[in-house]
This record gives structure tokens, C-alpha cells and sequence, in this order.
């Protein structure tokens, strides 16, 4: 009987040895942290740029449907009217007054912003501004180098004159609608529309 008392205690004694060398082992050992990674300005311009074409390949399906990406998705520019919008996105920052003026969606938070115009309660156009925070990861982004890399070259480009200042615009036909890229420089990208050819 005292054998088995002595083997059981035994038993137990090892155990805690190994226990206790295995806690030992785990906080003597050398831990590998993770070091974090410096990211250099080159990678942040690379990635940066991937969040702009990503932004910018994000319109081609949609337009072919008469509708912008993100929070306006589902409104189709000749067919929803002003209530389909406000039930959507809800009431416009700034409302516009008199024909063919635009309601104003301000971007805020990461989101971006819209301009809608309506003839007859109808969406004419939609106006998409991009964000104000990143904003070189989504519209800034873009330049019109990547535009004609990636779209190839546009079926109509022009120069218009907003105030003082000269722009260019990119239009592509994408089914019974056209995207127009507004640039204000070739690196400068100020707005997308959309409307119906």
C-alpha cells in the first residue's frame, strides 16, 4: 500500500515537473513578436492608385444601366423620379432652384457626394464628386492616363469652361448612356456623369 501511495505521488510530482517546465519553457523561451512594417511612400502611392482604378472600374457595368455605384445604386437616370431618390438617400444638403438645377448630396464621413438634376420630376443627370476624406483613393485618384489605360480612348473628348476655368471632358458611350469625366488638369479629376445619350 505504501508502494502505490509513493508511485501515485510520484506520478503527481512528474506531472507538476513537467507542468512547471513546460510553464518554465513557455516564459524563458524567446517569443517572436510581429515587427510592425514600414510603409514606405511608394507603397502607399501603389496602393492608393489601386483604390482609384478600383473606383474608377466600379461605374463601367453600372452606366451600362443608366445607374451610378455606392449609395445611388438602384436609381436609373430616365426612369426614377425626385421621391425615388429622397425615399433612397433621403433629402438633398442643397436643393436646387429652377429648371435643370441640381440637388445636392455633400459628401461627409467617407462618403461621397451627388448631384441629381430632373426634367419633369424624372433623373436627367447624376453628378458624382468622390469623397473629401482619402479623396486619392477614390476620384482623386484618378487621372486620365489610368481613364484612357484602362477604358481605352474615349468616344468624345472637349474643353468647357466652368468660370475661369478650362476642363476637359471624357465622354464614353456605354449603352444608351454616356459617362463624362470632367478633369481640371490631366491629374485632376473634379467629377463622373451620367446621363442618357
Amino acid at each position: 500500500m505504501n508502494r502505490k501511495i509513493f508511485n501515485h505521488q510520484a506520478v503527481i510530482a512528474l506531472l507538476a515537473a513537467g507542468i512547471l517546465g513546460v510553464a518554465t519553457w513557455a516564459t524563458s523561451s524567446s517569443v517572436v513578436t510581429a515587427q510592425p512594417t514600414k510603409t514606405t511612400a511608394a507603397q502607399i502611392q501603389k496602393e492608393d492608385t489601386a483604390h482609384a482604378l478600383d473606383t474608377l472600374n466600379s461605374f463601367y457595368k453600372p452606366a451600362l444601366k443608366g445607374q451610378f455605384p455606392g449609395a445611388v445604386s438602384g436609381l436609373t437616370v430616365g426612369k426614377n423620379t425626385r421621391k425615388d431618390v429622397i425615399k433612397l438617400i433621403g433629402d438633398p444638403s442643397i436643393a436646387g432652384k429652377g429648371s435643370l438645377a441640381f440637388d445636392l448630396y455633400s459628401a461627409n464621413m467617407g462618403n461621397p457626394g451627388y448631384a441629381l438634376s430632373y426634367t419633369k420630376g424624372t433623373i436627367q443627370e447624376m453628378r458624382y464628386f468622390g469623397t473629401n476624406v482619402e479623396r486619392q483613393t477614390n476620384i482623386g485618384g484618378i487621372t486620365m492616363k489610368m481613364l484612357k489605360q484602362n477604358w481605352f480612348a474615349p468616344d468624345a473628348s472637349s474643353t468647357i469652361k466652368n468660370g475661369n476655368t478650362k476642363q476637359t471632358k471624357l465622354t464614353y458611350i456605354r449603352g444608351e448612356y454616356s459617362l463624362e469625366f470632367i478633369f481640371n488638369s490631366s491629374t485632376d479629376l473634379d467629377h463622373i456623369n451620367l446621363l442618357e445619350n
